[in-house]
């Protein structure tokens, strides 16, 4: 039939509100929850999902690395958000953000940590209030790349990603189901 990474479109059937709880309804006086709109956003983030998802081959067209190479650099990115004490949406959008850009761009084995710290300081200028100092970033990576090489690599990913950062991660989604199952009742 074509292509097996292809997903099938599900017909769903619509229910009736009634008997269905309200999840965001605890959320109605905090002004930041946006109650209002939830059903927009959550019908934009299930539209536009996939134009943030990667074939799940990807790495078979990078002629110098493969999976387990990816993985060295996630890890580290976990100790160093961890060290920064960032949100887990700039991990996530971390991890977006390396696997569209190795997607569509080839990289040589020894910039993979600079694709992984430069996707980490684009998450970080994305999510968070306070942004880790580049110097302190580059000191964490032992000096392995200069500020300049990290301002190429930044510009590099942002055209390659068309400066595309608007889109929904898995942690969207997993904090949606979370709510919905009520994961924070015991």
């Amino acid at each position: 039939h074509g292509d097996p990474h292809e997903m099938e479109e599900v017909e769903m059937e619509d229910i009736d509100g009634e008997g269905v709880l309200d999840i965001d309804g605890c959320d109605a006086n905090n002004a930041l929850a946006v109650v209002e709109y939830i059903e927009d956003l959550h019908s934009y983030y299930r539209k536009i999902e996939c134009i943030g998802c990667v074939s799940p081959t990807y790495m078979e067209d990078q002629a110098d690395l493969n999976e387990r190479m990816r993985d060295v650099p996630v890890d580290w990115l976990i100790e160093v958000h961890d060290k920064f004490d960032l949100m887990q949406e700039t991990l996530f959008l971390t991890i977006n953000l390396i696997d569209r850009f190795l997607a569509k761009q080839n990289v040589v084995r020894k910039k993979l940590q600079l694709v992984g710290f430069v996707a980490m300081l684009l998450a970080c200028k994305y999510e968070e209030v306070s942004v880790p100092v580049v110097s302190d970033l580059i000191h964490i990576s032992d000096k392995a790349y200069s500020r300049k090489e990290l301002l190429q690599m930044e510009k590099l990913m942002l055209n390659t990603l068309q400066y595309n950062m608007s889109l929904p991660t898995a942690y969207v989604f997993m904090r949606m189901f979370l709510k919905a199952a009520q994961a924070n009742k015991t």
